[in-house]
């Protein structure tokens, strides 16, 4: 009845697919039957009666071939089994593979090797009650999951060297759809630079970021009473959301950015050569949008950007007004010089503060430091380079400073106003060569501040007409009182001076 009722649709003209859905057969079948009904002729002019069209069909047909026992890709199936230990995804594995051999192959036959070469590695282990599971889905804009993955050696564009580097991942947990970034550390600046990249990436916020226990986001784990950096609190505030780290030993509870990591690592990062890192992210951009975005997530069954632009895009929190300044906290100890050290560069703090710990932070143009009832004690434009001091001379003692500052024509400058006895002495000391006698000037102007201007322009005088210009026989005149007892004529001719 089959063979008839196949016929007949033929000899109407119906469609292949039509005939398809009518004798549930697939089109290879009916084609064949098709060319063997116009090569019988039966087609055409009267239909002969069913026994016929058997008897014929016994004489005539050619024997359909046993189905096919070799994969079409069995040739490739040590480069494929290679491909896998690597952690190439079966797609990944097809344009390898394309790539070396030059010629197309079934991803279905390939996705078929690969399924029975680890169903034959694998021990055939049946899953019992323990094995079962929940699946927590969540409403849109509720939640992310975010963790670094290794993402192998990258170029650093600075140096052109090949480095160590880490994926950054953040998943949108109802959509599925995700922000990469490839970078060179996980330090807690880093960290927050990517959160912010992703959320400008989204346009806005989700409710709820989930991180891994890492240390530039947690400092302590725990069930109960987790506590976050204080850098990733001050981040979380302009952007409104809450950070719900994992409980410690717990990596299931985040699976979502586990699988996200896992997919990066297996269809982008995996087989790829060694590039550098603005030209790897570069890359990574665009497959985050035209491949993993389009994709039909497995769990989820559509496409993770159509999902989220239909339905997760708008519930996110609208970005802050102002650009976040992200910052970075940590304790430094103020040196002895007045100095604590953050990221390698030198910030003044008040000498009071010398031996005590302070909260500095480090933002992308200033630098701020705190004591620890945080009290705000110094604001600094931030080092540019590593090494560089950033000094306040308020901070330091008062009576250090002028010899810190000191320069030759403040020196004269401080002398000239004494008198000028007290200034043609100085400018000799600073003349001398080949020492350097301005710090010899210097301690000869400030005993001014000891012994008053007019006894030092006296005693300065009196070194004059002696012959014994230079500090230590000024400092005896004034230390013995012998600039009150300068001659007459002398005292005439300081006074004409000060005139």
């Amino acid at each position: 009845m089959d063979i008839m009722e196949l016929l007949r649709l033929l000899r109407a003209g119906e469609s292949e697919r039509t005939i398809t859905r009518a004798v549930r057969h697939n089109r290879r079948t009916v084609a064949r039957y098709r060319a063997w009904a116009e090569t019988e002729g039966l087609l055409e002019g009267t239909l002969p009666p069913a026994a016929e069209v058997h008897a014929r069909l016994a004489q005539t047909l050619p024997p359909q071939l046993p189905p096919q026992q070799t994969s079409s890709v069995a040739a490739y199936a040590t480069e494929i089994a290679a491909y896998r230990a690597r952690g190439l995804e079966v797609a990944a594995i097809r344009s390898r593979l394309e790539e070396a051999h030059g010629a197309p192959l079934s991803y279905s036959a390939l996705w078929r090797l690969v399924r029975r070469q680890e169903r034959d590695q694998a021990a055939a282990t049946p899953p019992g009650p323990d094995d079962a599971f929940v699946r927590v889905e969540v409403p849109p804009g509720s939640e992310a999951q975010v963790d670094f993955g290794y993402a192998g050696l990258t170029v650093d564009p600075m140096s052109g060297r090949a480095r160590k580097s880490w994926v950054f991942v953040l998943v949108l947990s109802s959509s599925r759809h995700l922000y990469a970034e490839v970078v060179f550390d996980q330090r807690v600046e880093t960290w927050l630079l990517c959160h912010a990249h992703a959320f400008a990436h989204f346009g806005g916020v989700p409710a709820r970021v989930v991180p891994d226990n890492l240390k530039a986001a947690i400092v302590r784990a725990s069930f109960t009473e987790p506590v976050a950096q204080r850098a990733y609190r001050e981040c979380a505030a302009p952007y409104g959301f809450l950070i719900d780290p994992t409980p410690p030993r717990m990596p299931h509870l985040k699976g979502k950015v586990e699988n996200g990591v896992h997919y990066v690592k297996r269809n982008f990062l995996a087989g790829r050569d060694v590039e550098p890192l603005d030209e790897r992210n570069r890359k990574l951009q665009h497959w985050t949008t035209a491949v993993a975005g389009v994709r039909i997530h497995g769990t989820i069954k559509a496409a993770p950007l159509a999902r989220f632009q239909a339905v997760e895009q708008a519930p996110l929190t609208p970005l802050p007004p102002v650009p976040y300044d992200l910052a970075n906290w940590k304790q430094a100890t103020v040196h002895r010089d007045c100095h604590p050290c953050f990221e390698a560069a030198y910030y003044s703090a008040p000498y009071r503060l010398v031996g005590q710990q302070l909260w500095i932070r480090g933002g992308a143009r200033t630098v701020e430091l705190y004591t620890a009832d945080h009290q705000l004690v110094a604001t600094h434009d931030r080092a540019t380079a590593p090494g560089q001091r950033q000094t306040t001379l308020a901070h330091l003692p008062p009576e250090k400073v002028p010899g810190l500052v000191l320069s030759r024509a403040d020196c004269q400058h401080q002398a000239t106003a004494i008198g000028a006895a007290t200034a043609t002495l100085v400018a000799r000391l600073l003349a001398h060569r080949p020492e350097d006698r301005l710090r010899m000037a210097h301690r000869l102007v400030r005993l001014s501040e000891r012994y008053g201007p007019a006894r030092l322009e006296q005693a300065c005088a009196r070194a004059e007409r002696f012959g014994s210009g230079d500090y230590p026989s000024v400092k005896r005149i004034l230390e013995l009182g012998l600039d009150a007892e300068l001659p007459a004529a002398a005292a005439g001719g300081v006074d004409a001076m000060a005139q």
